[in-house]
């Protein structure tokens, strides 16, 4: 190939080919900039151009798929990147069977987020887009004021509803609630399609925790729903994400996904050596810029890129970088892939 676009790495890359040159790019949120589409659009259009990164992961708020349903959340009073939840559409488990489906036009949510990535489209034109898109079971788990993770609980939520009492007493409630959430998201997928966008990043959360839930569980409640998801996505490039501790990347690859994403440093997880069969999406651990270690974030991106030269790798932060990151931190490690490559 000639002269190489950012199109063009990006999609080499994800098809497991290799590239003129490594690429790179970080998230993070922008809290008091993401309730509305012109915000959103304003704040990740900014964040992209300032540090020329090579792909974009839109980053919308932690809540917007759990809100199709009416959740409601308190804006001005958050806990990192999580609103307070002020309601749950699921204070009791048996109310899993009032879900239903909902048209994308008819959500105000999705028609925001919509509107956000046409917008982002028009004014990043060259840059690959990956819209965020938590998994069924993580879009159950927040509507129902519960945490996706082991280590976290919601911010709001003193007294959900069981575990207990959704994915034992209720199992079948819970399946036609993972029905109504799939089909309004693999709707929602395919519009994203129709704006422009290049592809997902598909948060399977802290569900792959085997604490959380065990391999039946996970077989049972997320793997069929991810599948109808990921399925409406082939269009574009599928990136997913399993989050935090133990989250088990090779259990992913009989997924439909070109990049697979998993924090390298956290208990229980692999190297970036793992037996995965897509294309490795991280590498450089992303509690480094809570502190802002330019150092150790710029040593630790060169060895991620050492380690991974006959490979297709792309290099970003192994989850989202945290709120108090500075401009020199993300300078620095937007630059440690050198200054000559950042600038094709």
């Amino acid at each position: 190939m000639g002269t190489w676009t950012k199109q063009d790495r990006f999609n080499a890359l994800l098809s497991g080919e290799k590239a003129d040159r490594p690429i790179i790019s970080g998230w993070r949120h922008f809290i008091d900039k993401e309730q509305n589409a012109n915000d959103l659009t304003s704040s990740t259009v900014n964040f992209t151009k300032k540090y020329n990164w090579d792909w974009v992961k839109i980053n919308p708020r932690a809540t917007y798929l759990a809100e199709i349903w009416g959740n409601e959340y308190d804006f001005t009073d958050y806990h990192s990147v999580f609103p307070r939840q002020l309601t749950t559409i699921l204070p009791k488990p048996s109310d899993v069977w009032k879900l239903e489906a909902r048209k994308v036009f008819k959500s105000s949510s999705l028609l925001e987020q919509l509107a956000a990535c046409k917008n982002i489209r028009t004014e990043l034109p060259e840059i690959p887009l990956t819209q965020t898109i938590f998994s069924p079971l993580s879009v159950l788990l927040f509507i129902a004021g519960r945490s996706a993770y082991v280590y976290e609980t919601v911010f709001g939520i003193d007294t959900p509803v069981t575990f207990e009492s959704l994915f034992v007493e209720n199992r079948s409630g819970v399946h036609h609630a993972l029905h109504v959430i799939v089909l309004t998201i693999a709707e929602y997928v395919q519009e994203l399609d129709r704006v422009g966008i290049n592809g997902l990043f598909y948060a399977v959360t802290g569900t792959a925790n085997p604490n959380l839930f065990d391999e039946a569980a996970f077989n049972e409640f997320s793997r069929p729903y991810d599948l109808i998801v990921l399925e409406a996505a082939q269009n574009g490039k599928r990136i997913l994400h399993t989050c935090g501790p133990n989250a088990q990347p090779e259990k992913f690859n009989d997924y439909p996904i070109e990049g697979i994403s998993w924090d390298t440093k956290a208990t229980g997880n692999p190297s970036l050596l793992a037996n995965v069969k897509a294309t490795v999406v991280g590498g450089v651990d992303h509690h480094l810029f809570a502190e802002n270690h330019v150092k150790t974030i710029t040593n630790e991106t060169k060895n991620a890129l050492k380690l991974m030269e006959n490979k297709p790798f792309i290099v970003a932060p192994n989850c989202a970088i945290p709120l108090n990151v500075t401009e020199e931190t993300l300078y620095a490690f937007r630059k440690s892939i050198t200054e000559k490559e950042i600038t094709k």
